[in-house]
């Protein structure tokens, strides 16, 4: 009877312990402490006015609604707080004499399902203590410019999933911890503005997973290691420390590096053997030796290039080829000799070019005696064969690759768009053999469709009536138009031939592109093609006006052929969104417009003449805007073109899959397709995107940010513009714009499903901008201002 009564005593209790569980269930309790543990952040932060949201609160459910501002972003998920961001500005107060950054991160760990965790210009003080390492679940921690000191602590090490850490600008100290390499995931690591001095250690070199690292403004010295196997990192910034003087090999996906400011010397010609993709390169204020190498002009996406205060020497010579998109160029401060080359002179106006402090014959800047140079350069200490035992083995073998990759990367600048480009594309566009034809295409012998075509070609040709018939032109009426084709109206050259600027008789200005055909052919064979560029006059097209054949004398077959278009003054659209003064970028609805304009001009090579124009490698830099802003395409895939490079019956595209005739037409609209989702990348982000790992990679930030709130959608937005797009109208150009970089091109939108998108994020846009003005009593609409 006793062992029976146990047992009922016993179910009772049991019976109680579940009705208690289930009457507070842990996610309550979790929601508690974390209500809790915002009021606690609030305390210790002296109640700052930005954080006036958090009175009155009693759960997290209410926290969780909590409203963004530019001080304070706080997002949930399942009614767990996932992402706590506070920037601190002039809503925040001194912190209390008594303020213990132990309690305050040991607060913190309340939050245990915190994935992303800014803490910014907060003025927190003191060592980052150990409890940071309980926030298991971190991905992001940015604790920048606070004066946080110490060490790094190793407790970040238990941090597995942590992906980005930024310190920047705070007072840390010591060596950059070789934990570092256990982080599995980590990708960006900037360190920059501390104390930390001391060596790198060598384990960094096996963080596969960085793209970032930013050391610049410490104290680090000694032999930066080997990186080549950091071959996903782009970004490499060392500037205002004492490494050195051996350089590296660095790895080959460098878009970035900033070596400004160090105590390098030797290593500089080979280090950069593979980086085909550099973008900027700063080696100034160091002391590298040995000879200037012409290839780092010509690397095929450069566009700033800094060498400027160390002891390069070599002969410049004017003949010497350069990349057309070098931005920024300075040779200032070594010992170079010879004539500035004649490309770095070209387009002065837009390129900044410094060489002072040379021997070079160009007295523009100031220069010195040629025979400093040569005694300098006699004087210049060359390491002896014994010392470059010590350097890298591979040393003779990235020489050779180097020269080799100056030539490589030549040819990749030249054709329709540049080679490194066009193999971006083929990748994302032929995963498969197969292309699954999508809703709207019929087939190519469709009547309706056909009539439908027919009826669609009458409208848009009437969008070119404004423009003059095309016409056949005279040969000595672009030479009166050019001044004999004279270097100065020229406006720059490539696969095609050179684009020189004219005036005709009645004052017109127009763009004159000269072809060379490689074949002598008679000028019959043409007729077929440049009736084709006749028929390419539309509102967003830099439209033909007109052409002229030059012909042999002898057997009268045509050498060149000249194709006259409308000259579109107001630079690209690129210069507006992501390379333009503040002044000049475009507004949030303007973009939009733009983008809008681009899709117009791509549906009318599609189906607005017969045969659709397409796979026309489209480029942001190859939109151009006139001076009412309206957005005209200046470079389409012309068979006329292709037969000028001698492949005649080929195109730029990537190769279409094997198949019907609907399947490769539609493969090749897609290319298109995929080309304008990077457009739109580029509208929205307004930062310039240059190579096939940024497209991904941001397309993927795109993505992340679709599942956030609005103030993280809007935190990865240009900011000229972030403030002003509705939330409906950015998440429909985010959503098309994802779409439209598909890998597959099955799954990419039509260009009729863009433009109705675009067109609704117009509209959404201007009825929230009616919205606003009709409270100020204006009725002005977007669309009016743009």
């Amino acid at each position: 009877m006793v062992l029976m009564a146990k047992l009922v005593c016993h179910s009772h209790l049991l019976l109680l312990i579940i009705v208690f569980l289930s009457l507070h269930p842990s996610s309550q309790l979790q929601q508690h402490t974390q209500s809790q543990t915002l009021l606690k952040i609030q305390q210790l932060l002296n109640y700052p006015s930005a954080l006036t949201s958090f009175s009155h609160r009693s759960n997290t459910r209410d926290f969780c609604k909590i409203e963004p501002t530019p001080s304070l972003t706080l997002s949930c998920y399942e009614g767990n707080i996932t992402q706590l961001h506070i920037i601190g500005n002039n809503g925040f107060p001194p912190l209390p004499r008594d303020f213990s950054a132990d309690y305050f991160f040991a607060t913190l760990v309340g939050l245990r399902s915190l994935k992303v965790l800014s803490l910014v210009s907060l003025g927190l003080w003191g060592p980052m203590p150990a409890s940071i390492g309980h926030l298991s679940s971190l991905e992001i921690l940015n604790v920048s410019t606070n004066y946080l000191s110490g060490t790094v602590p190793l407790q970040l090490s238990y941090l597995r999933n942590l992906q980005t850490l930024m310190l920047d600008h705070n007072k840390f100290t010591g060596q950059v911890p070789g934990w570092l390499s256990s982080l599995p995931v980590l990708a960006v690591l900037s360190l920059k503005n501390n104390m930390l001095n001391g060596s790198l250690p060598y384990s960094l070199a096996s963080l596969q997973t960085l793209r970032v690292l930013c050391l610049s403004s410490n104290f680090l010295s000694g032999e930066v290691p080997d990186l080549r196997n950091l071959t996903n990192l782009q970004v490499l910034d060392l500037e205002d420390n004492y490494f050195g003087p051996h350089l590296p090999n660095m790895p080959s996906k460098l878009v970035t590096l900033v070596l400004r400011k160090n105590k390098f010397r030797l290593g500089i010609q080979t280090a950069l053997g593979s980086c085909y993709q550099l973008q900027k390169l700063d080696i100034s204020l160091n002391g590298f030796v040995g000879p200037f190498l012409s290839s780092w002009l010509l690397l095929p996406s450069i566009k700033y290039l800094d060498i400027a205060g160390n002891k390069l020497t070599g002969f410049l010579f004017k003949n010497m080829t350069c990349n057309s998109e070098l931005a920024f160029v300075n040779l200032s401060s070594n010992l170079l000799s010879g004539d500035l080359p004649t490309c770095l002179k070209k387009d002065s106006k837009s390129r900044v070019v410094m060489y002072s402090g040379n021997c070079l014959a160009d007295e523009d800047q100031k220069q010195h005696p040629s025979y400093l140079c040569h005694n300098e350069a006699l004087a210049v200490q060359i390491p002896p064969p014994s010392e470059e035992k010590h350097r890298r083995t591979y040393g003779k073998q990235v020489v050779a690759s180097s020269a080799v990759g100056g030539i490589v990367g030549a040819i990749a600048v030249v054709g329709l768009a540049f080679m490194a480009a066009k193999k971006f594309y083929s990748e994302h566009t032929t995963k498969t053999p197969q292309i699954r034809l999508i809703a709207d295409t019929v087939s190519a012998v469709n009547t309706a469709k056909l009539l439908s075509d027919a009826k669609y070609i009458s409208d848009t040709m009437k969008l070119g009536a404004s423009l003059p018939a095309y016409r056949t032109f005279a040969l000595e009426d672009l030479q009166e138009a050019t001044h004999n084709f004279d270097d100065s109206t020229l406006l720059g050259e490539g696969s095609h031939g050179q684009i020189y600027r004219g005036k005709l008789p009645d004052g017109t200005f127009v763009a004159i592109r000269g072809l060379k055909m490689r074949k002598r052919q008679s000028p019959q064979v043409y007729t077929h093609l440049l009736e084709q560029i006749s028929k390419l006059r539309h509102s967003h097209l830099v439209s033909a006006l007109g052409h002229c054949l030059e012909c042999h004398p002898d057997d009268s077959g045509v050498s060149r052929i000249f194709l006259i278009f409308e000259f579109v003054p107001n630079g690209t659209l690129r210069g507006c969104i992501s390379e333009g003064p503040p002044g000049r970028k475009l507004t949030w609805p303007q973009r939009i417009i733009a983008a809008i304009g681009v899709a117009k001009g791509i549906q009318f090579l599609h189906t607005g003449i017969v045969p659709g124009v397409k796979s026309n490698n489209l480029r942001i830099k190859n939109v151009l805007l006139d001076h009412d802003l309206h957005v005209k395409i200046s470079s389409y895939n012309l068979p006329l073109l292709a037969e000028s490079r001698g492949t005649m019956g080929t195109t730029v595209s990537s190769p279409a899959p094997k198949g019907s005739i609907q399947a490769r037409a539609s493969h090749e609209c897609k290319n298109d397709v995929y080309d304008i989702g990077v457009i739109l990348l580029e509208i929205i982000l307004g930062r310039p995107i240059m190579f096939q790992n940024e497209v991904g990679v941001l397309k993927d930030l795109l993505q992340v940010s679709l599942t956030t709130d609005d103030t993280g959608r809007r935190s990865i937005v240009d900011p000229a513009v972030h403030k002003e797009c509705s939330d409906e109208s950015l998440k429909t150009m985010m959503e098309i714009c994802v779409r439209c970089l598909s890998n597959e091109p099955t799954d990419r939108p039509s260009v009729d499903d863009i433009l109705w998108n675009l067109q609704f994020a117009a509209q959404v846009q201007d009825s929230v901008r009616e919205d606003y003005l009709s409270h100020q009593g204006s009725p002005v609409s977007s669309s009016q201002q743009v």
